[in-house]
């Protein structure tokens, strides 16, 4: 159940950060050049000046197949004079969706600098020293060494208007004393990333940007253009799980960084020749009978790494016990989906069960277990 305060979410963040300073004495800003970064960074901007605590620390963990406005963006904010730059274009793997044999992207390789999507920036960090090469934990890596022994808060820039699971997340247990909206990295630090600007919505967003003049990625014009929904733009890396969908556009928005991206990577130019409507199809192929056919037929005749077929029988398997047909012909289309973009980890299929219906199945699943214990 959401609560309404008489305040308004814009003096609510600045106080919630205005909090954080006050304490922690490490503070972080994460930038990933898109809206919701580009208002965590300059309220933070607003608090730290306030507070005499210049310059702003601002991490951002590039993945070389950015968008061009994106990286022009990135660079706006690292050069700004009361900005201290934690620009990170270090070695480490991402995710392919677009191929089923070139799997990874070995970002920043120094064998292929010749084909780097765009050059290193000479203020940026270049060598990994982290001990890890996943880009999902290369966050909690960096911050165990170049802030390691203090306690520190990074401010990041997720809303739970995006996703139920993460309303669910940041409004149901407290993290650190009476505050729910963050979650702890490590208790070495202690090191805890907050969320100030949870409770916002886009509007408020793009209402903030315009009505402060901040400068923002000017690839949110050419999408809006294009004809992208407001809530379906995204501005980071184009070819894992969920970025796929930017390919369909890039040939048009910014041709010379979609040349870029197909001459570094398999899959690419098959993607943004395919489009939509083959990675997420709305219609039934006339030779399957449903959804669950076409599902099965794609799991047996497409995925060929027999870790990956278990990885995804396994997650259809779950599926199937957790909503039956509740969800009816969604959940198969889902699972195709998934197939198409080799999504064998489960990172579009996990927000399947961070529904609200499986978030309330789950939590039933737990007041069932309770009562037994009774």
């Amino acid at each position: 159940m959401k609560v309404y305060e008489k305040g308004n979410v814009y003096e609510a963040a600045l106080d919630r950060i205005r909090w954080l300073f006050d304490e922690f004495p490490n503070v972080v800003c994460t930038y990933s050049g898109g809206k919701d970064s580009t208002v965590c960074f300059n309220l933070s901007l607003q608090v730290a000046r306030e507070k005499n605590r210049l310059p702003l620390q601002v991490m951002f963990l590039d993945q070389e197949a950015e968008w061009q406005s994106t990286v022009d963006q990135v660079r706006r904010v690292m050069y700004h004079p009361d900005v201290k730059p934690f620009w990170y274009q270090v070695p480490f793997v991402l995710f392919n969706a677009t191929s089923t044999t070139d799997h990874w992207l070995n970002c920043w390789d120094p064998d292929r600098e010749a084909d780097w999507i765009h050059p290193k920036d000479p203020i940026s960090i270049k060598e990994n020293i982290y001990g890890q090469t996943r880009f999902t934990k290369m966050f909690g890596a960096v911050a165990a060494v170049d802030h390691a022994g203090k306690k520190t808060a990074y401010i990041g820039g997720v809303r739970t208007e995006e996703s139920p699971a993460r309303f669910a997340g940041l409004t149901y247990d407290a993290t650190y004393k009476w505050v729910t909206w963050g979650r702890l990295n490590n208790k070495v630090g202690p090191m805890f990333t907050f969320y100030p600007i949870y409770d916002w919505s886009y509007l408020d967003v793009w209402k903030a940007i315009h009505e402060h003049g901040w400068e923002y990625s000017k690839l949110y014009d050419a999408m809006y253009q294009y004809g992208v929904p407001v809530l379906k733009m995204r501005v980071s890396n184009v070819h894992h799980e969920t970025a796929v969908a930017s390919l369909f556009m890039m040939q048009e928005i910014e041709p010379e960084t979609h040349n870029r991206v197909v001459a570094r990577l398999s899959g690419i130019d098959m993607a943004s020749k395919m489009g939509k409507a083959d990675y997420q199809p709305t219609q039934l192929p006339f030779m399957f009978s449903d959804w669950r056919e076409y599902r099965d037929y794609l799991l047996d005749h497409l995925i060929e790494n027999p870790d990956w077929k278990v990885r995804f029988t396994t997650m259809f398997a779950r599926h199937d016990r957790a909503f039956g047909e509740e969800l009816g012909e969604s959940k198969y289309k889902g699972h195709v989906h998934a197939i198409l973009v080799n999504d064998w980890e489960g990172v579009t299929l996990g927000n399947m069960l961070n529904t609200n219906l499986g978030i309330q199945r789950r939590r039933k699943k737990e007041r069932d277990a309770e009562q037994e214990l009774i």
